[in-house]
């Protein structure tokens, strides 16, 4: 098996979030074939009905099968979108950290509930959760949805033993960290129209309220990793040159044309932000 030279672009190994598919790649992927990165694409469709430490460990084994038919032993970069992130960082920072076996030179999370999702506790809320879960329905959850009989959703509550997991564990020092989130600092409503332009966060008290400072989705706080800084993207106003609010939200992330410009310079580029191995600080 080969290592990657300074020739050789570093596959990008990209995985999907909750209830979603491989296609919210489909504007990343040219621009990754377009610059001549490998794209590694894990499927996890077929595992809706099963917890994050099982899609943990398949994705494990996809990436040691992607290694095993390319021929490939060299790092990889890991591009992960919402609950994508909690599932590459379980298999990394929970199942491998000791023997980290996994060559990774970049996590790059886009939207990650990294410390637990208030939404998910919104769900099962029994005064807000009817309520929230109707607002969502077509949009972020499908129809029928019982969050009590959703794994996933059970998993990455914030007092989950999945979220213990990962806090327990901490990052590994041995991976460069890229968080990107977007606020919304102009409270422009239809930034995510169902919120009014704001992302419900948990306070340490346990309260529920709401902020500009998330997508929509997921709040800062819940992306946010010790000693790694967010790389914070804001929404702008329509304009030429810039996407309308709403592609800034949580759902439309993977293919939000100036996101998707940063995550390639993180890939293209990741000397001129940091260097390999080090944290953003």
């Amino acid at each position: 098996m080969t290592e990657n030279t300074t020739n050789d672009r570093i596959p990008a190994v990209l995985v999907h979030g909750w209830h979603s598919h491989p296609g919210i790649w489909n504007k990343l992927t040219p621009l990754l074939e377009n610059a001549s990165i490998p794209v590694w694409k894990f499927d996890h469709t077929g595992m809706a009905a099963e917890s994050i430490p099982a899609i943990a460990e398949a994705f494990g084994e996809y990436i040691a099968t992607m290694r095993d038919r390319e021929g490939y032993s060299g790092t990889v970069d890991i591009v992960c979108h919402s609950i994508g992130t909690c599932v590459a960082r379980y298999y990394l920072e929970v199942m491998d950290k000791e023997s980290r076996r996994e060559k990774v030179r970049q996590l790059i999370g886009l939207g990650p509930p990294n410390n637990g999702s208030a939404m998910a506790d919104l769900f099962c809320d029994p005064v807000r959760g009817e309520e929230i879960i109707n607002r969502l329905t077509g949009v972020f959850v499908p129809q029928g949805f019982d969050p009590a009989n959703d794994r996933i959703v059970q998993d990455v509550r914030p007092k989950s033993q999945v979220m213990h997991d990962l806090r327990t564990a901490g990052i590994r020092p041995d991976i460069t960290y890229r968080i990107i989130v977007t606020g919304n600092p102009g409270e422009i409503p239809d930034f995510f129209p169902r919120f009014g332009g704001r992302t419900w966060e948990q306070t340490t008290d346990g309260k529920y309220r709401t902020t500009f400072d998330g997508d929509g989705l997921v709040p800062h706080g819940e992306s946010a990793l010790p000693g790694i800084t967010l790389d914070r993207i804001r929404a702008e106003e329509q304009g030429e040159g810039f996407p309308l609010p709403g592609q800034y939200c949580h759902i439309n992330l993977p293919r939000n044309p100036v996101i998707m410009d940063r995550v390639l310079r993180y890939l293209t580029q990741p000397a001129r932000e940091s260097s390999p191995g080090s944290h953003q600080s």
